[in-house]
Parts: structure tokens; sequence; C-alpha cells
């Protein structure tokens, strides 16, 4: 019996370190290109054995303004993502704590933009906000990704909240709370890892985004996703190079991810059943 759980536990563990090696696969090839010399890239068989070099970040803080595109990508992620929730958490408590069919055929309304291609919508879009001249700014990136990521903040929030025991907001009003006072002073503060979730993923989302800003933000508002076309030129394309500013733009999103991982991953779990 012993023996048999053994084998079992070996499996399972094999079996996990190959999913892990299997996603963790493209970062650790990423990183180790931009490591290298460009000679050694795609050499047949892999050079997996180097001395690292630095010189393809130095080449990149040359060629691109780091710094302005880290900056515009914080100012329109965390403008996003605050819009996001400020918008999606009411809606979604609103949705889960009202037991009609317009409030489940809503919800499935906000599910279908989520699933709507964006580039379908890209050209409206562009109209709008050329007639409202907002075109080269913050704010139509921040408007354009809201209207998608505010759909996804307050579907994962009406889960969260139909998981969380109503009976404690109904005490609330009880003794004498509004409705909007129980959301606020209640059903809130218990559904901080579910904000933390949808945070994490809105932010993410945002942040990788590349087709909104390319069409959208101007030359001062470009974002880091944009900057690695800059990092091309008319007779090169520098793999190295796109590889080292890929590694600083994905750095900001997997510290965010570490730091909020407790959050994180009670934010799935509890709002993934339902009671």
């Amino acid at each position: 019996m012993r023996r048999h759980q053994r084998a079992a536990d070996v499996i399972t563990y094999t079996l996990l370190a190959l999913i892990m090696g299997f996603f963790l696969f493209p970062i650790v090839w990423l990183l180790l290109t931009s490591l290298k010399p460009a000679r050694d890239a795609f050499t047949i068989p892999p050079v997996w054995i180097f001395r690292p070099i630095l010189d393809n970040f130095r080449a990149v803080f040359s060629m691109v303004p780091v710094a302005a595109y880290l900056k515009n990508s914080l100012t329109i992620a965390l403008g996003t993502t605050a819009l996001s929730l400020v918008l999606g958490v009411p809606a979604g408590y609103g949705l889960a704590r009202t037991a009609s069919r317009a409030a489940g055929n809503s919800a499935l309304l906000m599910l279908a933009i989520r699933m709507a291609p964006p580039v379908a919508l890209l050209i409206p879009f562009y109209l709008v906000m050329r007639d409202m001249r907002l075109l080269g700014t913050y704010l139509a990136v921040i408007l354009l990704q809201s209207v998608f990521n505010t759909t996804f903040v307050t579907w994962m929030m009406r889960g969260y909240f139909l998981s969380l025991p109503a009976d404690l907001e109904l005490a609330a009003m009880t003794d004498g709370c509004t409705r909007f006072g129980a959301f606020w002073r209640v059903a809130l503060p218990l559904a901080v890892p579910g904000l933390a979730t949808a945070a994490i993923f809105t932010f993410t989302f945002s942040w990788n985004d590349f087709l909104l800003p390319m069409l959208l933000s101007g030359r001062t508002t470009r974002t880091l996703t944009l900057g690695i076309l800059e990092t091309m030129s008319t007779y090169e394309i520098g793999w190295n190079n796109m590889a080292a500013i890929g590694m600083i733009t994905i750095l900001p999103v997997l510290l965010l991810g570490y730091i909020l991982q407790p959050y994180y991953v009670r934010g799935l779990t509890l709002g993934a059943v339902r009671e």
C-alpha cells in the first residue's frame, strides 16, 4: 500500500514538474536570449551554457525611452484598473443581490461584451475618440480598456459576492444601515481577496495590451509593449534586444503578482464556490 502511494506521489510530482516546465519555458527562453550575444540567439543546437552579458539591456535603454514608456504603461494600467473596479464592483454586487431574470440576463450581456473581439470595435471607437479630440491621450486608452475590463470585473465580483452570506448585510440593514452602507461596511471588506484578484487580472490585461495603445496612443503616451517595435529596424530584427525589453516589460507584472499572491489565491478559491 505504501509502495503504491509512493509511486503515485512520484507520478504526480513528475506531471506537475512537466506542466510547470511547459509554462515557464517561454520566460526562461526569453531571459536566456536577453543575456546572450546576438550570434548565439538561434544557434542549433541551442547554447545553454554561456557567459551572460548586459549589452542587450544597454542597447535597449539607448534606443527606447524606457522610463517614459514605463510611466505611460503604469498610468494607463493603474487608471484602467481603478476605473474598472469603481464601476465593476458595485455592478457585480447589485447583480449578485438582485434575484430577477433581468439581473441574470444583464450578467450574460456583460460576458458577451467581454467575449467580443476588440478589433471588431476599433473603428467605431476610434471615430468616437477622434470626434471627442481624445486621440493620443491617456484617457482614450483608459476609457476603451475599461469598457472591456469592467465587464470582466463585474462578472467575477458577482460570483464572489454570491459566495458571501447575505445574512450579515441583512443584519446590518436591520440595525439601520442602508443598502449602500451594508455594501460599503460589510460586503466590501469581506471581498478584499476578490478585489485583489480582479485588480491583478485587470492590471495584467491593460499592461499587456498592444492593440488599443497602438491605435489610440500618441508619441508622448506610448507604452512599453509598443516600445518592443522600436527595437526593430528596416534591415535587422534585434531578437536579443526584443528579449531584453520583453523582460523589462513583464517584470512589473510578475512583481505585482508575487506581492498580491496570498490575496490572489484566496480570491480564486473563495469565488469559485457558491454555497
